[in-house]
């Protein structure tokens, strides 16, 4: 997707604050379908998002044809409070054409953001989880557009495509890692499938985003 940050911008409108000690926040699971909470930013045309039923559960499906738009929760969240990030999520395959080291390339089959907002705005940074095309699996990148957008390879690669995988993810640690100092307060975490730069077709399904506060990891 083209112009990371400028793209980032456009979803930051607004946020909802969560308070602590609430238990586990669900950002959504789908099952009563598509949360108002989520907002459409489109970039390039319009990735088709629709819930649809997979072996028995109510799952967003994305299908993206040359398209890239997002949706996006926005929040207001302190990480120390609510530090790990959980999700599922499969692919029908990856992009062939997709190079996360080439804005050419820069397309992903599935990738949910976690964005920190700055108020001046070319300091907002994103942690981007992604289902790499070629990245090894663990590995952090820069991303081709912007150095404040970390592309993180929870995933890589078709040799797990058509199932579900189960992600856990420490947002603070990734934080630190990333960028090497504490992390802001979260202002939304937004979901994407897109094929804009290579104008291929991606197809996704996402389920359970959930955020655990600190000491109710099961």
């Amino acid at each position: 997707m083209r112009h990371t940050l400028p793209c980032v911008a456009l979803f930051l409108l607004s946020a909802t604050a969560f308070a602590a000690g609430a238990g586990p926040l669900v950002i959504d699971d789908f099952e009563r379908g598509l949360s108002p909470a989520w907002t459409v930013k489109s970039f390039k045309g319009e990735t088709a998002y629709r819930v649809v039923t997979d072996h028995g559960s109510q799952v967003l499906q994305a299908d993206s044809r040359g398209s890239a738009s997002g949706l996006v929760h926005k929040v207001d969240i302190n990480p120390r409070e609510w530090p790990v990030l959980t999700w599922r999520w499969k692919v029908a395959g990856t992009i062939p054409q997709g190079d996360e080291k080439s804005k050419a390339g820069d397309d992903y089959a599935a990738r949910i953001y976690v964005i920190f907002p700055h108020w001046f705005f070319p300091k907002t940074r994103t942690l981007n989880y992604i289902w790499a095309n070629r990245l090894p699996q663990g590995e952090f990148l820069a991303n081709a557009y912007s150095g404040n957008a970390m592309m993180i390879a929870v995933r890589s690669g078709p040799e797990q495509a058509g199932q579900w995988l189960g992600e856990r993810r420490d947002i603070v640690a990734d934080y630190r890692r990333a960028f090497g100092e504490e992390p802001s307060r979260i202002g939304a975490i937004a979901i994407m499938t897109d094929t804009d730069n290579t104008g291929a077709r991606a197809l996704a399904w996402y389920d359970d985003l959930v955020l655990l506060g600190n000491n109710r990891a099961p």
